[in-house]
């Protein structure tokens, strides 16, 4: 009989054969760490069957979905099949320092957490760092969360002990784009966080990224999510953050290069909470690419220097 490893990593993906072997070997080269990787083939119609079947590592485990999945059924039946204490996700696009889970791991003991999350950098297609999002205090997290999802790269950050992700229920299926920020609030109901202040997580900004891509409305989400979680908000007093919402989503159009798609949203976000900064971020958005630019530009998490362990991914 196998040991149990220390931790799970979970890896979803789809059609993504050209970028799923980084995901995997960056979980595998983790530094004094034991893990398995569980990847889950969410019913990849390309080369990604054959690049996985090609990984030699005992430690690597594939699970095929035949039947319609999606992110948060591909993840769920990862947690389902994992075998570790603790389980961390990893988006099949993004990147790990190889401390990562190691450093995560000394956190969540030191605070006797039942979640972890760590420093996040942007990083462009050629992995170089294009700036860096502020790491929330665990105090007041649950808070914050329910306002706004303020764990970035969340689905390739947080690590959560397994008891704890199994008692309240994995990911919601009935969310795709935001089933990550809805885990995160009922991870914070349930218990306690830590926080790791270095830089470990890499999120890789490309064009194939779920909110570029990704035709659900993730405004019907936002409103599911609000619906779902309105007692707790209201019990503390906290309201969605629909205008920050807007400015999200807004901010990723402007990085696809669709600068009237990003002006509508603006526009329409403005108009729905009466917001009169966003009329003029959507206006400016419309009247050139110029403008749009410098939009960007403010809407951009601020810059960050070089990291040596994003060197390893070039």
């Amino acid at each position: 009989m196998r040991s149990s490893p220390t931790v799970t990593v979970v890896i979803p993906t789809r059609n993504r054969a050209d970028l799923v072997g980084t995901a995997v070997h960056g979980a595998l080269r983790q530094d004094d760490v034991d893990v398995e990787v569980i990847v889950v083939d969410d019913r990849s119609a390309d080369e990604t069957p054959r690049r996985l079947a090609a990984i030699r590592d005992p430690r690597v485990h594939v699970l095929r979905l035949e039947d319609e999945g999606g992110l948060a059924a591909a993840r769920n039946t990862g947690i389902a099949e994992a075998r570790g204490d603790w389980i961390a996700f990893l988006d099949d696009d993004d990147l790990w320092s190889p401390r990562k889970l190691a450093r995560q791991l000394e956190a969540a003991y030191a605070a006797r957490a039942s979640f972890v999350y760590a420093g996040v950098v942007i990083v462009d297609e050629a992995r170089r760092p294009t700036g860096a999002f502020p790491v929330p205090e665990p105090d007041g997290l649950l808070r914050r969360l329910l306002a706004r999802n303020v764990l970035a790269a969340g689905s390739s950050n947080v690590m959560a002990r397994a008891a704890v992700l199994e008692r309240i229920g994995g990911f919601d299926t009935q969310l795709s784009q935001l089933a990550d920020w809805d885990l995160w609030i009922r991870l914070a109901a349930a218990g306690r966080a830590a926080a790791v202040r270095e830089i470990l997580v890499g999120y890789v900004e490309h064009q194939r990224n779920m909110l570029l891509v990704e035709p659900l409305d993730v405004y019907l989400e936002l409103e599911y999510l609000a619906a779902k979680h309105r007692p707790l908000a209201e019990s503390l007093g906290v309201e969605v953050d629909r205008i920050t919402f807007s400015r999200w989503t807004a901010w990723g159009r402007l990085r696809a290069g669709r600068r009237i798609e990003a002006a509508r949203l603006c526009l329409a976000g403005a108009v729905a909470q009466r917001n009169a900064g966003n009329i003029v971020r959507g206006l400016g958005m419309l009247l050139g690419e110029r403008t749009a630019a410098r939009a960007r530009r403010r809407l951009a998490p601020p810059p960050v220097a070089e990291l040596a362990w994003l060197s390893a991914y070039r």
